[in-house]
């Protein structure tokens, strides 16, 4: 079959900047769900564990991938999670029912294992904090054990479990998803943005440093989306810096065109989350800012979901273990160009999750561990993006999708004025035609970078072009 091509202009400029490439765009996700955790990162016994547990072919894997940040325990898991008891000696650690994924846990990997975790991967820890059974004091509990330097119980505790200096968490999540019926200690808006601003206020006496991300709805497509992020952020604005939005992707039932325009709904949900803030900020006259935290986002096949069985409590019984295929990754490319098309206010993400569970790494128990094609998007753009966001505006045709007109082409491109690089992301959304994308540089000082250069991209397919390097 004959391949047509259709054409595509971008010019990009210097002179149109969006904002910094923020690195925890690239953060990551680790639940304890399924095999994320527990036959995922952690596996003691495994011939490639270390003297922790840890996979160390995993942990070489992550550094692969490019993750620079990761969240960390939930997740749904965090709103039942008591985070004692997942510190000090592993022997004495109590089995707990875990009610979100209705699982056994051990607790053999808590917040100790994670920290140590995180300085081998070279990522940066964030901590969410469980606002669904508990409340103000444990939050402030774990605060004052992983940042307090010294001289209290719990930092003592801390320093007696090996870690004599400050884990210095800076960033912190109020709960998971408390604006869904299934979560553990489900609540209004106005009652979660109370307990939300009162939590944060006691954790900033302890750490003034930290930020907080509070929760916004578990998706766009919630009856109460948008009004849930105006009725708790009218009672946390000021306490808060970023709020939290989730987007999941599912393929099942749609055309490849159709599901890859889904990625323009992830565009309209971050317009409608920054201009709710915007609201509330201005009836609260207050000259704040708040940022979008995209803390759940990939490829989901959600249809394929089945509820566990209510008589068995199994321990890390394996659960979404999605398998992905090119079109996948080509999606996840454009989810990528997406956040990064909104570097003015998406002030971090993270790809949920990291492994296993709909996750770009995935392990044989007691075997090898390999890349999902979600890897290569991921770990190729991280490694490029580098410097600020240019805007990007491509003249291409466009179709006709659930989300409206969307173009056939998606792109973004970044600008490192440091090294000179001005990389360009394309994404081809056509089933039957190449993009031939005619690309103009103006005004760059590098005088070699100005001038036209043209692009192909396959159908259904995607690249990452460094414009500074010619052939």
């Amino acid at each position: 079959m004959s391949i047509e091509t259709y054409d595509a202009a971008i010019t990009l400029s210097p002179d149109f900047r969006v904002g910094r490439v923020d690195p925890r765009l690239f953060g990551s996700f680790l639940e304890h769900m399924g095999r994320a955790v527990h036959g995922g990162v952690f596996e003691p016994g495994h011939p490639e564990a270390d003297d922790e547990g840890f996979r160390t072919d995993v942990l070489d894997l992550v550094r692969r991938l490019g993750t620079t940040a990761v969240r960390y325990p939930g997740g749904s898991f965090v709103s039942g999670y008591r985070w004692e008891d997942g510190v000090g000696p592993r022997e004495h650690r109590p089995t707990r029912l875990d009610l979100a994924w209705h699982a056994t846990e051990t607790n053999a990997f808590g917040t100790d294992e994670l920290m140590r975790w995180c300085r081998r991967a070279d990522v940066e820890p964030m901590l969410a904090v469980n606002l669904g059974t508990r409340g103000v004091q444990e939050a402030v509990d774990l605060v004052e054990y992983c940042n307090h330097p010294g001289g209290t119980r719990l930092s003592d505790l801390r320093r007696a479990h090996g870690a004599e200096d400050p884990y210095d968490v800076r960033l912190w999540f109020l709960g998971n998803e408390m604006d869904g019926a299934w979560q553990i200690g489900h609540r209004p808006a106005a009652d979660y943005g109370r307990l939300a601003a009162a939590t944060g206020r006691a954790m900033r006496m302890v750490d003034p440093r930290i930020e907080l991300v509070v929760c916004g709805s578990w998706a766009p497509a919630s009856a109460t989306f948008a009004t849930w992020e105006s009725a708790v952020l009218q009672e946390c604005y000021d306490t808060v810096d970023h709020i939290s939005l989730h987007s999941y992707h599912d393929p099942t039932g749609r055309t490849p065109a159709a599901y890859l325009a889904t990625a323009h709904e992830l565009d309209l949900a971050i317009d409608a989350v920054v201009a709710t803030a915007d609201h509330v900020g201005a009836a609260l006259r207050s000259p704040k800012r708040l940022q979008v935290a995209v803390d759940e986002w990939n490829v989901w096949y959600r249809s394929r979901w089945i509820d566990p069985d209510p008589d068995r409590w199994p321990q890390a019984p394996p659960l979404l273990e999605d398998t992905y295929d090119d079109l996948d990754a080509t999606m996840v490319a454009s989810l990528l160009v997406t956040l990064l098309r909104h570097a003015d206010r998406v002030s971090l993400a993270c790809l949920a999750q990291l492994v296993n569970v709909i996750a770009p790494i995935r392990t044989d128990p007691g075997g090898s561990a390999w890349r999902q094609t979600t890897f290569e998007p991921f770990a190729r753009i991280a490694a490029a993006a580098r410097g600020e966001v240019l805007r990007v505006e491509p003249r291409v045709a466009t179709y006709e999708a659930e989300a409206g007109e969307v173009p056939l082409l998606d792109a973004t491109a970044t600008y490192d004025e440091e090294s000179g690089a001005v990389v360009l992301v394309l994404v081809n959304r056509s089933e039957t035609s190449t993009a031939r994308t005619r690309v103009a540089l103006r005004g760059f000082p590098q005088a070699t970078l100005d001038g036209a250069r043209e692009l192909e991209v396959a159908p259904l397919s995607w690249t990452v072009v460094d414009l500074g390097q010619r052939a």
